[in-house]
């Protein structure tokens, strides 16, 4: 089993990662033993976390939701399912891309 997980970090930021040990992971960036991103912005808070079968799984949702906009992972975090097709579309359209 595996994870992929967001932390808010002490500024507010969000940071995307994936790991098989969730308590374990999340305890190290608590600790600053984590990624350099989130050593530089504790404390932590786990706000959202999803299992997956296969590890592959989660990196890949991981790498997904890192590419996501700050509106678009608040949805995710407040389980606002439905939003997240729409706020895809905003932003393609904005940026004048087509097909999806």
């Amino acid at each position: 089993m595996a994870w992929t997980y967001i932390l808010e970090c002490a500024d507010a930021s969000y940071y995307v990662g994936s790991t098989v040990d969730l308590e374990r992971r999340v305890s190290q960036h608590d600790l600053g033993e984590g990624a350099a991103y989130t050593r530089r912005r504790l404390p932590v808070r786990l706000v959202w976390a999803a299992q997956f079968a296969r590890v592959d799984d989660a990196c890949a949702f991981e790498k997904q939701v890192q590419g996501w906009r700050r509106d678009k992972r608040i949805a995710l975090i407040e389980g606002r399912y439905d939003d997240l097709p729409a706020l895809a579309l905003r932003y393609r359209r904005r940026r004048g891309a087509t097909g999806g």
